[in-house]
């Protein structure tokens, strides 16, 4: 019986330390180890491959990649733990009104310096320079259409609006502030407005089931259905210009990285970004592919066949 007993014992104590080894974030890693965060979005995926790739070319530390979070505020919360170092894509209009819970910045100039400022002062964390794209709510039509009607922002679809069947998020359609309501006493009302799931958004327009749609402007099917973002001229959407951002005391001891993040800061476009995405999304390439091959084409690496798998 106290055989049994002592064999209990010893299986509880494993038991116990597998499962501490095992927690969010930790597994496997160690105190040289970078944990970047990345959002479901293959954008996120991509930029988190980009900047491991980089980090471990350029400095001592390994990475690994915390993937599939639900949300920005999942990436805040996990950043706060500890159990993220860096934060490989977030936006300003999400934290400004997540994060900080601040009321939204229109001019996207201020925004960029509010979340920096704040960043740094709230949470010892540093807001990167923006990659150069931002993924945020937009009006799309096909590319025929723009052309045809000569149609380069959403001021431009005024004259057409009544006539126009207009595809939108679920969400999207009784949000407060920048929802339909507000972008009606913005620019326009459209003739009729069709919930539904935003992945059948760009279809219908390629189909000719809807006229405009609701888009995120990164999305990679944007390219695959021959849509065209429209400029938003009013600026009634808050900016979500994407950055990473970094644990102050990583930085620290890895001061490296801050440079890592200024060469590719402002580099990438919102057309490259779609084309990155279509490559994960619609060829099913895989994010760390895409990612090195974006790298080697634009010359970060002095010597490409150093580079990761």
């Amino acid at each position: 019986m106290k055989r049994v007993c002592y064999k209990a014992g010893i299986l509880l104590v494993l038991l116990v330390t597998l499962v501490g080894c095992s927690l969010p974030g930790l597994a496997g890693t160690s105190k040289d180890t970078i944990k970047i965060g990345s959002l479901v979005q293959s954008e996120s995926e991509i930029m988190a491959e980009m900047l491991a790739i980089m980090i471990e070319r350029e400095t001592d530390a390994k990475t690994d990649l915390v993937t599939k979070l639900g949300s920005s505020i999942v990436q805040h919360q996990g950043m706060e733990r500890g159990d993220i170092d860096i934060s490989s894509t977030r936006y300003t209009g999400t934290d400004i009104s997540g994060a900080l819970g601040m009321d939204p910045i229109k001019d996207p100039e201020k925004a960029l310096k509010t979340v920096k400022r704040e960043f740094d002062e709230q949470f010892n964390q540093t807001w990167a320079e923006t990659y150069g794209f931002e993924n945020s709510y937009s009006i799309a039509v096909t590319k025929e259409f723009a052309e045809e009607n000569d149609i380069e922002k959403i001021s431009d679809l005024e004259p057409y609006a009544k006539d126009l069947n207009f595809g939108v998020d679920n969400a999207w359609v009784n949000r407060e502030g920048d929802g339909y309501d507000g972008f009606k006493e913005t620019y326009f009302d459209f003739g009729n407005v069709y919930p539904m799931n935003l992945g059948l958004v760009y279809q219908a327009a390629a189909n000719g089931d809807m006229d405009a749609v609701l888009a995120y402007s990164t999305d990679g099917r944007i390219k695959e259905y021959d849509l065209k973002v429209l400029k938003d001229d009013k600026r009634f959407f808050p900016p979500y210009d994407a950055s990473p951002v970094i644990n102050n005391e990583v930085l620290q001891k890895y001061p490296e990285i801050k440079e890592i993040t200024k060469r590719i800061g402002n580099e990438i476009t919102t057309e490259e970004m779609q084309e990155l995405n279509h490559q994960a999304d619609v060829k099913l390439i895989n994010p760390r592919k895409v990612a090195k091959k974006f790298l080697e084409k634009n010359n970060y690496f002095k010597d490409a066949e150093k580079g990761g798998d």
